[in-house]
């Protein structure tokens, strides 16, 4: 079982959800919660509690943005690569990005702070090329800004 969560933590999320039609997602959410990804041996251990295929939790876990199977950062940085986006530049602040954290899309530093990642359109067009930090939308970039927006984080 993994280190930072024990079989009793996820075995009581599992009860709680027994009965529930369609447990599997809410189930794999709040162990997520929990532990903030979802491990390999976690995926096992539910497919076996669960009696699901482990290759069902991982078709779900692989469709689904918001679940990962590796740990991810304190702050999740996305930088929008939607049409108005990418016209103005999201590539090259993409690629400040990871220059500047040491990464590729989907990973994470090594200090654990930031998780590279894509989206599409979020909406601030007139602010692009746009990065999301967390919830708070950084808009209007250039490459230089990315060390001085990182420091705050």
């Amino acid at each position: 079982m993994a280190q930072d969560l024990d079989a009793q933590v996820i075995d009581t999320i599992i009860d709680k959800y027994r009965d529930v039609p369609g447990n599997l997602i809410p189930v794999l959410h709040e162990i997520q919660s929990e532990v903030g990804h979802l491990p390999r041996e976690v995926q096992i251990y539910v497919s076996r509690r669960l009696n699901v295929p482990l290759s069902a939790i991982h078709g779900v876990i692989t469709f689904y943005s918001f679940f990962s199977s590796e740990p991810r950062g304190t702050h999740t940085v996305g930088v929008c690569m939607g049409t108005a986006c990418y016209v103005r530049g999201a590539e090259e602040i993409l690629e400040a990005l990871k220059a500047e954290l040491n990464v590729d899309v989907g990973q994470t530093s090594e200090d654990g702070r930031f998780t590279l990642a894509i989206t599409r359109c979020v909406g601030t067009c007139s602010l692009a090329p746009v990065v999301m930090i967390d919830d708070r939308v950084h808009g209007k970039l250039s490459r230089s800004d990315i060390p001085r927006l990182l420091a705050r984080y």
